[in-house]
Protein backbone atom coordinates (compact mmCIF):
# COMPACT_ATOMS: atom_id res chain seq x y z
CA UNK A 1 0.00 0.00 0.00
CA UNK A 2 1.17 3.53 -0.70
CA UNK A 3 0.29 7.10 0.20
CA UNK A 4 -1.41 9.54 -2.12
CA UNK A 5 0.44 12.44 -3.69
CA UNK A 6 0.19 15.83 -2.01
CA UNK A 7 -3.07 17.36 -3.17
CA UNK A 8 -1.37 20.76 -3.32
CA UNK A 9 0.85 19.61 -6.22
CA UNK A 10 -0.06 22.30 -8.74
CA UNK A 11 0.24 20.38 -12.06
CA UNK A 12 -2.51 18.05 -10.75
CA UNK A 13 -4.66 20.77 -9.30
CA UNK A 14 -7.62 20.93 -11.68
CA UNK A 15 -7.79 17.45 -13.19
CA UNK A 16 -6.68 15.69 -10.00
CA UNK A 17 -7.61 17.77 -6.94
CA UNK A 18 -7.17 14.85 -4.52
CA UNK A 19 -3.63 14.18 -5.77
CA UNK A 20 -4.24 10.52 -6.64
CA UNK A 21 -1.80 8.57 -8.83
CA UNK A 22 -2.80 7.69 -12.37
CA UNK A 23 -4.84 4.47 -12.29
CA UNK A 24 -3.72 2.91 -15.56
CA UNK A 25 -5.66 -0.35 -15.11
CA UNK A 26 -8.89 1.15 -13.81
CA UNK A 27 -11.83 1.80 -16.15
CA UNK A 28 -12.20 5.52 -16.90
CA UNK A 29 -14.77 7.33 -14.80
CA UNK A 30 -17.71 8.90 -16.66
CA UNK A 31 -16.93 12.48 -17.53
CA UNK A 32 -18.95 15.51 -16.50
CA UNK A 33 -20.76 16.64 -19.67
CA UNK A 34 -19.88 19.94 -21.29
CA UNK A 35 -22.60 22.48 -21.96
CA UNK A 36 -24.82 21.30 -24.82
CA UNK A 37 -23.31 17.80 -24.91
CA UNK A 38 -25.34 14.64 -24.51
CA UNK A 39 -25.57 13.42 -20.90
CA UNK A 40 -23.17 10.59 -19.96
CA UNK A 41 -24.34 7.07 -19.31
CA UNK A 42 -24.77 6.61 -15.57
CA UNK A 43 -22.57 3.97 -13.98
CA UNK A 44 -22.60 2.03 -10.75
CA UNK A 45 -19.94 2.78 -8.15
CA UNK A 46 -17.34 -0.01 -8.26
CA UNK A 47 -17.90 -2.81 -5.70
CA UNK A 48 -21.20 -1.31 -4.48
CA UNK A 49 -24.56 -3.00 -5.06
CA UNK A 50 -26.90 -0.21 -4.01
CA UNK A 51 -26.40 3.55 -3.61
CA UNK A 52 -28.58 5.52 -1.18
CA UNK A 53 -28.20 9.28 -0.85
CA UNK A 54 -29.26 11.21 2.25
CA UNK A 55 -29.92 14.84 1.43
CA UNK A 56 -31.63 18.00 2.62
CA UNK A 57 -32.61 21.20 0.93
CA UNK A 58 -31.30 23.22 3.87
CA UNK A 59 -28.30 22.97 6.17
CA UNK A 60 -28.54 22.49 9.92
CA UNK A 61 -31.38 19.97 9.92
CA UNK A 62 -29.31 17.03 11.19
CA UNK A 63 -28.83 15.35 7.81
CA UNK A 64 -25.35 13.96 8.50
CA UNK A 65 -26.40 12.62 11.89
CA UNK A 66 -29.37 10.89 10.27
CA UNK A 67 -27.16 9.54 7.46
CA UNK A 68 -24.63 7.98 9.83
CA UNK A 69 -27.25 6.46 12.12
CA UNK A 70 -29.29 5.20 9.18
CA UNK A 71 -26.17 3.48 7.85
CA UNK A 72 -25.69 1.65 11.16
CA UNK A 73 -29.38 0.78 11.35
CA UNK A 74 -29.19 -0.68 7.84
CA UNK A 75 -26.09 -2.66 8.78
CA UNK A 76 -27.50 -4.16 11.96
CA UNK A 77 -31.17 -4.74 11.10
CA UNK A 78 -32.24 -8.19 10.00
CA UNK A 79 -30.51 -11.52 10.50
CA UNK A 80 -27.11 -11.45 8.75
CA UNK A 81 -24.97 -8.33 9.08
CA UNK A 82 -25.13 -6.26 5.93
CA UNK A 83 -22.07 -4.63 4.40
CA UNK A 84 -22.73 -0.89 4.56
CA UNK A 85 -20.37 2.04 3.95
CA UNK A 86 -20.62 5.83 4.27
CA UNK A 87 -19.38 8.32 1.68
CA UNK A 88 -19.28 11.97 2.78
CA UNK A 89 -19.71 14.19 -0.30
CA UNK A 90 -19.98 17.45 1.65
CA UNK A 91 -16.70 18.79 0.27
CA UNK A 92 -16.85 22.15 2.07
CA UNK A 93 -18.23 21.00 5.41
CA UNK A 94 -17.54 17.30 6.00
CA UNK A 95 -19.17 16.01 9.20
CA UNK A 96 -18.72 12.24 8.91
CA UNK A 97 -15.16 12.17 10.36
CA UNK A 98 -16.39 13.79 13.59
CA UNK A 99 -19.56 11.71 13.80
CA UNK A 100 -17.56 8.52 13.24
CA UNK A 101 -14.80 9.37 15.73
CA UNK A 102 -12.24 9.64 12.93
CA UNK A 103 -11.56 13.38 12.93
CA UNK A 104 -7.93 12.78 14.01
CA UNK A 105 -7.32 9.70 11.88
CA UNK A 106 -4.35 9.40 9.55
CA UNK A 107 -4.72 9.95 5.82
CA UNK A 108 -6.16 6.96 3.90
CA UNK A 109 -3.74 4.53 2.29
CA UNK A 110 -3.91 3.58 -1.38
CA UNK A 111 -4.34 0.19 -3.01
CA UNK A 112 -1.67 -1.09 -5.38
CA UNK A 113 -3.88 0.28 -8.16
CA UNK A 114 -3.91 3.77 -6.62
CA UNK A 115 -7.45 3.82 -5.19
CA UNK A 116 -8.26 5.25 -1.77
CA UNK A 117 -8.82 2.68 0.98
CA UNK A 118 -11.73 3.67 3.25
CA UNK A 119 -11.13 4.32 6.94
CA UNK A 120 -13.11 2.20 9.39
CA UNK A 121 -14.59 2.67 12.82
CA UNK A 122 -17.36 0.76 14.60
CA UNK A 123 -17.10 -1.81 11.80
CA UNK A 124 -18.20 0.51 8.95
CA UNK A 125 -15.91 1.79 6.15
CA UNK A 126 -16.07 5.52 5.41
CA UNK A 127 -14.54 8.04 3.04
CA UNK A 128 -14.64 11.82 3.34
CA UNK A 129 -12.92 14.94 2.11
CA UNK A 130 -12.21 15.53 5.79
CA UNK A 131 -9.65 12.69 5.76
CA UNK A 132 -7.68 14.30 2.94
CA UNK A 133 -7.14 17.82 4.28
CA UNK A 134 -3.72 18.91 5.64
CA UNK A 135 -3.15 19.32 9.37
CA UNK A 136 -1.23 22.00 11.23
CA UNK A 137 0.52 19.26 13.27
CA UNK A 138 0.60 15.43 13.06
CA UNK A 139 -1.61 14.98 16.14
CA UNK A 140 -3.90 17.94 15.41
CA UNK A 141 -7.35 18.00 13.87
CA UNK A 142 -7.88 19.55 10.44
CA UNK A 143 -11.30 20.95 11.32
CA UNK A 144 -10.04 24.52 10.78
CA UNK A 145 -8.64 23.75 7.31
CA UNK A 146 -10.99 25.21 4.67
CA UNK A 147 -11.58 23.94 1.14
CA UNK A 148 -11.44 27.03 -1.10
CA UNK A 149 -12.34 25.70 -4.54
CA UNK A 150 -14.44 26.80 -7.48
CA UNK A 151 -17.02 24.65 -9.23
CA UNK A 152 -14.73 22.68 -11.56
CA UNK A 153 -12.45 21.62 -8.69
CA UNK A 154 -15.46 20.50 -6.65
CA UNK A 155 -16.87 18.49 -9.54
CA UNK A 156 -13.55 16.73 -10.15
CA UNK A 157 -13.08 15.98 -6.44
CA UNK A 158 -16.58 14.50 -6.26
CA UNK A 159 -15.83 12.41 -9.33
CA UNK A 160 -12.71 11.04 -7.65
CA UNK A 161 -14.52 10.31 -4.38
CA UNK A 162 -17.15 8.41 -6.33
CA UNK A 163 -14.93 6.33 -8.60
CA UNK A 164 -11.45 6.26 -7.01
CA UNK A 165 -12.36 4.62 -3.68
CA UNK A 166 -12.06 0.84 -3.35
CA UNK A 167 -14.89 -0.23 -1.05
CA UNK A 168 -13.39 -3.71 -0.74
CA UNK A 169 -10.73 -2.13 1.46
CA UNK A 170 -7.23 -3.56 1.44
CA UNK A 171 -8.44 -7.05 0.39
CA UNK A 172 -9.08 -7.36 -3.38
CA UNK A 173 -11.01 -10.60 -2.79
CA UNK A 174 -13.46 -8.92 -0.38
CA UNK A 175 -17.09 -8.78 -1.56
CA UNK A 176 -17.63 -4.99 -1.47
CA UNK A 177 -20.75 -3.28 -0.12
CA UNK A 178 -24.42 -4.12 -0.10
CA UNK A 179 -25.30 -0.43 0.40
CA UNK A 180 -23.30 2.78 0.20
CA UNK A 181 -24.95 5.63 2.12
CA UNK A 182 -23.92 8.97 0.60
CA UNK A 183 -24.11 12.01 2.86
CA UNK A 184 -24.84 14.93 0.53
CA UNK A 185 -24.19 18.63 1.09
CA UNK A 186 -27.31 20.76 1.57
CA UNK A 187 -28.94 22.46 -1.39
CA UNK A 188 -29.09 21.75 -5.12
CA UNK A 189 -25.61 22.76 -6.30
CA UNK A 190 -22.69 21.12 -8.09
CA UNK A 191 -22.36 18.03 -5.90
CA UNK A 192 -25.88 16.55 -6.16
CA UNK A 193 -26.02 17.45 -9.85
CA UNK A 194 -22.68 15.73 -10.51
CA UNK A 195 -23.79 12.65 -8.58
CA UNK A 196 -27.13 12.53 -10.37
CA UNK A 197 -25.49 12.82 -13.79
CA UNK A 198 -22.72 10.24 -13.29
CA UNK A 199 -23.97 7.57 -10.87
CA UNK A 200 -26.79 5.05 -10.88
CA UNK A 201 -28.51 6.00 -7.62
CA UNK A 202 -31.04 3.55 -6.17
CA UNK A 203 -32.78 5.81 -3.68
CA UNK A 204 -32.80 9.11 -1.82
CA UNK A 205 -33.84 9.93 1.73
CA UNK A 206 -34.65 13.60 2.37
CA UNK A 207 -34.26 15.05 5.87
CA UNK A 208 -36.15 18.10 7.13
CA UNK A 209 -37.20 19.85 10.31
CA UNK A 210 -40.76 21.12 10.90
CA UNK A 211 -40.17 24.79 10.00
CA UNK A 212 -41.64 26.08 6.74
CA UNK A 213 -38.26 27.47 5.67
CA UNK A 214 -36.80 23.94 5.76
CA UNK A 215 -39.80 22.32 4.10
CA UNK A 216 -39.77 24.77 1.21
CA UNK A 217 -36.19 23.72 0.44
CA UNK A 218 -37.20 20.06 0.70
CA UNK A 219 -39.59 20.61 -2.20
CA UNK A 220 -36.74 22.02 -4.31
CA UNK A 221 -34.47 19.11 -3.41
CA UNK A 222 -37.07 16.51 -4.35
CA UNK A 223 -37.73 18.28 -7.64
CA UNK A 224 -34.00 18.35 -8.43
CA UNK A 225 -33.55 14.62 -7.76
CA UNK A 226 -36.55 13.78 -9.91
CA UNK A 227 -35.10 15.81 -12.79
CA UNK A 228 -31.97 13.62 -12.74
CA UNK A 229 -34.03 10.42 -12.34
CA UNK A 230 -33.11 9.65 -8.73
CA UNK A 231 -35.97 7.80 -7.01
CA UNK A 232 -37.16 9.29 -3.72
CA UNK A 233 -37.34 6.57 -1.08
CA UNK A 234 -38.92 8.81 1.54
CA UNK A 235 -38.54 11.77 3.87
CA UNK A 236 -37.69 11.91 7.57
CA UNK A 237 -38.78 14.65 9.93
CA UNK A 238 -35.96 15.36 12.38
CA UNK A 239 -36.42 17.24 15.67
CA UNK A 240 -40.14 16.60 15.30
CA UNK A 241 -40.99 16.97 18.99
CA UNK A 242 -39.52 16.76 22.48
CA UNK A 243 -40.86 14.12 24.83
CA UNK A 244 -40.75 15.49 28.35
CA UNK A 245 -39.15 12.86 30.66
CA UNK A 246 -41.22 13.88 33.68
CA UNK A 247 -44.62 14.28 32.04
CA UNK A 248 -44.34 12.06 28.92
CA UNK A 249 -46.03 14.81 26.89
CA UNK A 250 -44.78 15.55 23.34
CA UNK A 251 -43.88 19.21 22.83
CA UNK A 252 -43.70 20.61 19.27
CA UNK A 253 -40.77 22.95 19.92
CA UNK A 254 -40.34 23.86 16.25
CA UNK A 255 -43.96 23.71 15.20
CA UNK A 256 -46.46 20.92 14.62
CA UNK A 257 -45.76 18.21 12.03
CA UNK A 258 -48.89 18.99 10.02
CA UNK A 259 -47.03 20.95 7.35
CA UNK A 260 -44.47 18.13 6.91
CA UNK A 261 -47.21 15.55 6.46
CA UNK A 262 -49.02 17.81 4.00
CA UNK A 263 -45.87 18.30 1.90
CA UNK A 264 -45.21 14.55 1.83
CA UNK A 265 -48.76 13.82 0.74
CA UNK A 266 -48.75 16.57 -1.90
CA UNK A 267 -45.46 15.35 -3.43
CA UNK A 268 -46.40 11.68 -3.19
CA UNK A 269 -43.36 10.84 -1.06
CA UNK A 270 -43.45 8.19 1.71
CA UNK A 271 -42.93 9.40 5.28
CA UNK A 272 -40.22 7.29 6.90
CA UNK A 273 -40.70 8.62 10.40
CA UNK A 274 -40.67 11.53 12.82
CA UNK A 275 -37.58 11.59 15.04
CA UNK A 276 -37.95 13.25 18.46
CA UNK A 277 -35.33 15.50 20.01
CA UNK A 278 -33.02 13.36 22.14
CA UNK A 279 -30.01 15.06 23.80
CA UNK A 280 -28.00 11.83 23.60
CA UNK A 281 -28.05 11.95 19.79
CA UNK A 282 -26.06 15.20 19.76
CA UNK A 283 -23.76 14.09 22.57
CA UNK A 284 -23.02 10.80 20.79
CA UNK A 285 -22.21 12.62 17.57
CA UNK A 286 -19.74 14.89 19.35
CA UNK A 287 -18.06 11.85 20.89
CA UNK A 288 -17.95 9.86 17.65
CA UNK A 289 -20.38 7.23 18.95
CA UNK A 290 -23.53 7.07 16.77
CA UNK A 291 -26.74 6.82 18.78
CA UNK A 292 -27.81 3.71 16.84
CA UNK A 293 -24.95 1.83 18.55
CA UNK A 294 -25.91 2.81 22.10
CA UNK A 295 -27.70 0.03 23.97
CA UNK A 296 -31.44 0.39 24.47
CA UNK A 297 -30.97 0.27 28.25
CA UNK A 298 -28.49 3.15 28.20
CA UNK A 299 -30.67 5.13 25.81
CA UNK A 300 -33.60 4.81 28.19
CA UNK A 301 -31.48 5.89 31.15
CA UNK A 302 -30.10 8.93 29.27
CA UNK A 303 -33.10 10.16 27.28
CA UNK A 304 -36.06 8.21 28.60
CA UNK A 305 -38.95 7.37 26.32
CA UNK A 306 -37.79 9.97 23.75
CA UNK A 307 -34.54 8.09 23.15
CA UNK A 308 -36.38 4.79 22.85
CA UNK A 309 -38.77 6.24 20.27
CA UNK A 310 -35.82 7.76 18.36
CA UNK A 311 -34.15 4.37 17.98
CA UNK A 312 -37.40 2.60 17.13
CA UNK A 313 -38.18 5.18 14.45
CA UNK A 314 -34.70 4.84 12.93
CA UNK A 315 -34.98 1.05 12.86
CA UNK A 316 -38.38 1.26 11.21
CA UNK A 317 -37.04 3.72 8.61
CA UNK A 318 -34.11 1.39 7.89
CA UNK A 319 -36.49 -1.53 7.30
CA UNK A 320 -38.53 0.50 4.80
CA UNK A 321 -35.40 1.78 3.04
CA UNK A 322 -33.88 -1.71 2.78
CA UNK A 323 -37.09 -3.13 1.31
CA UNK A 324 -37.29 -0.29 -1.22
CA UNK A 325 -33.66 -0.82 -2.27
CA UNK A 326 -34.27 -4.53 -2.84
CA UNK A 327 -37.29 -3.77 -5.04
CA UNK A 328 -35.39 -1.22 -7.12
Amino acid sequence: MSRRLLHTFRPLHHQNPLGLPNRAHAPPAPQIPRRGAAPPTKRPIPHVRKVLVVASGKGGVGKSTVAVNLAFALATQGGARRRVGILDLDVFGPSVPKLMGLDRADEPNLTADGALIPLQNHGLPTMSMGYLLPRSAPDASNEDTPVVWRGLMVQKAVQQLLFDVDWRGAEPAAPGLDVLVVDMPPGTGDVPLTLGQLVSVDGAVIVSTPQDVALSDVRKGISMFRKVDVPITGIILNQAYFLCPSCSTPHDLFGPPDRFRSVAEHLGVPMLGELPLAPGVSAGGDEGLPYALVSDEKVRSIDGEGGVRWKETMRSAADVVWAALQRG
